[in-house]
C-alpha cells in the first residue's frame, strides 16, 4: 500500500484584543481606537456664547422661555475629541456654528451657518453636514425641525484652545470669542447646571464672555461680558 504523506500546515495565531472594522487615530500622537462602521458618534466639548444676559433661560426652561432680549444670537464651537460617522473618522475635527434664533429656542425658526476646518476631508464635511443639519437623527435631529434657514458652510480655520479654565474659540474672520466659567463657592469648582436633560449634555458650566464677537452674513454681533456656556458633549446617531 502506499504511503500517504501528511502536510502539517501552520497556522499564525491570532492577536488577542485585535478589533474589526476601519481605524482612526484618536487624536495625533494618540492610540488608534476602532471606528463602528453605522451611525455616528462625536464626544468633545462644547463653548457657547450669546447676546443673553446672566445666563441664558434656555438652559434651564429646556428652550421653553424666552432669551432675555426676546431673541437669542450665538455661537457655537464643538472640539471633537473622538467620532465617527459612517466609518468616517471625525476625531481631531473643530467646527463652529453661528445661530439666529428669532424668539424661543423650542419654537424654530433657526437661522444657521456651519464652519468646518479646513483641514477636514470631503467625507468628513459631508458627514458633520449631515449630523449638525439633523439630517443624521439622534442627538442633534432636533435641528432638522428648528433650523429654518440654512446659510450654508464654510471651511476655513477652525481653532478650538483651552488656557486654564479660557476657552478661545476662531472660526476663520467670522467668529473670535473667548469665555471663562462663573467661579463658584468651592475652590476649584465653576458654577454648573447638573442632571439636565437639555439637549447639549446633562451637566453645563456657567460662564461669561470676555471678548466674543461675530462678523458674517450681515451680521455684527459682540457678546463680552454676556451668557457663556462649557458642556461635555457625548452626541450619537
Amino acid at each position: 500500500m502506499a504511503k500517504t504523506a501528511e502536510k502539517k500546515k501552520s497556522k499564525k495565531s491570532k492577536k488577542p484584543g485585535k478589533m474589526g472594522g476601519n481605524v482612526s487615530s484618536k487624536l495625533p500622537g494618540t492610540e488608534l481606537v476602532a471606528v463602528e462602521d453605522k451611525g455616528w458618534s462625536i464626544k468633545g466639548e462644547l463653548a457657547l456664547s450669546c447676546s443673553c444676559e446672566v445666563f441664558c433661560p434656555c438652559v434651564v426652561s429646556l428652550g421653553a422661555s424666552p432669551p432675555t432680549h426676546g431673541y437669542c444670537q450665538a455661537w457655537v464651537g464643538v472640539r471633537i475629541d473622538q467620532g465617527h460617522k459612517d466609518g468616517v473618522p471625525l476625531s481631531g475635527v473643530n467646527m463652529a456654528l453661528m445661530l439666529d434664533i428669532p424668539g424661543r429656542m423650542g419654537e424654530g425658526g433657526w437661522t444657521a451657518a456651519l464652519y468646518i476646518d479646513e483641514g477636514a476631508s470631503a467625507a468628513q464635511v459631508s458627514a458633520l453636514e449631515a449630523i449638525m443639519s439633523g439630517a443624521a437623527g439622534g442627538t442633534t435631529g432636533l435641528f432638522r425641525l428648528l433650523i429654518a434657514n440654512f446659510l450654508g458652510t464654510k471651511r476655513v480655520p477652525v481653532t478650538y484652545n483651552v488656557d486654564g479654565d479660557v476657552r478661545t474659540l476662531q472660526a476663520g474672520k467670522a467668529i473670535l470669542g473667548s469665555i471663562q466659567p462663573i467661579k463658584g463657592a468651592r475652590d476649584g469648582e465653576p458654577v454648573s447646571i447638573q442632571n439636565s436633560t437639555y439637549w447639549m449634555g446633562p451637566e453645563i458650566v456657567v460662564a461669561k464672555g470676555l471678548r466674543s464677537k461675530v462678523r458674517d452674513f450681515g451680521r455684527v454681533w459682540t457678546f463680552d461680558e454676556c451668557s457663556a456656556e462649557i458642556c461635555s458633549i457625548d452626541w450619537k446617531g
